[in-house]
C-alpha cells in the first residue's frame, strides 16, 4: 500500500499529500508542534509513540516533502464511537488553505473511523483558531457542537493551565460518507 492516500493541489499549484504517520516522523512532528504556538509541546518521545501506535487515527499533510500539517488523535477504549483529537498543527506557511478541516475529513474517511458517531477535543477559551476550526467543521458536516468544562484549571491542572473545554461534535451518518 502506498504511504500517500490523497494528493491535492493548492492555489499555488503545489501538491499536498495526506498520509498516516510512521515512527520516523516523530521528530519532525515535534518540531512542527513547537512552531505552532499556543500548542502545548509534548516530549519528542510522545510524538514518536503517537506516530507509531496511533497511526490509524493521526494524519500528516506534506508539501514538497515537508510536514506542514499534523493531527493527533485516538479512539478512547471507553468510548469506541468517538475520535478524540489531541492536537491540530498547521505550519504558518500553510495557513489559510483549509488544511485543518481537510485533515479532519481525511481522518474520518479512514476505515478505522467509519463507525464513529462523535468527534471530541478539548479547547481553552482563549484558543480562537481552534474554536473557529471545530465550529466550521461541525457546520460543514451538519453536526451539532456542544462544550463543557472538562479538565479544569484548579481541579485537574494544578492551576498551571487554563481550563480545557470538552468539545463534542455529532457526526451524522450522511456526513461520514461525504468525509470518505
Amino acid at each position: 500500500m502506498s504511504k500517500h492516500f490523497l494528493v491535492s493541489k493548492t492555489q499555488e499549484g503545489s501538491q499536498i499529500s495526506f498520509r498516516r504517520p510512521v515512527k520516523a516522523d516523530g521528530s519532525d512532528v515535534w518540531k512542527l508542534v513547537a512552531a505552532c504556538p499556543p500548542l502545548d509541546q509534548n516530549s519528542m518521545y510522545m510524538n514518536v509513540v503517537q506516530c507509531d501506535h496511533f497511526a490509524e487515527t493521526c494524519i500528516i499533510a506534506e508539501r514538497d516533502g515537508k510536514i506542514i500539517g499534523w493531527i493527533s488523535g485516538h479512539i478512547p477504549p471507553e468510548s469506541p464511537q468517538s475520535l478524540f483529537v489531541w492536537q491540530v498543527a498547521v505550519h504558518g506557511d500553510a495557513r489559510g488553505l483549509g488544511l485543518g478541516k481537510r485533515m479532519l475529513k481525511q481522518l474520518l474517511g479512514r476505515p478505522a473511523c467509519r463507525s464513529l458517531r462523535r468527534l471530541e477535543t478539548t479547547i481553552t477559551r482563549s484558543n480562537d483558531a481552534s474554536w473557529g476550526l471545530f465550529r466550521s467543521f461541525a457546520r460543514d458536516l451538519g453536526g451539532t457542537l456542544s462544550d463543557a468544562p472538562h479538565y479544569e484549571r484548579e481541579a485537574h491542572l494544578d492551576g498551571r493551565h487554563a481550563t480545557e473545554h470538552l468539545v463534542t461534535i455529532s457526526l451524522p451518518r450522511h456526513a461520514m460518507r461525504i468525509a470518505a
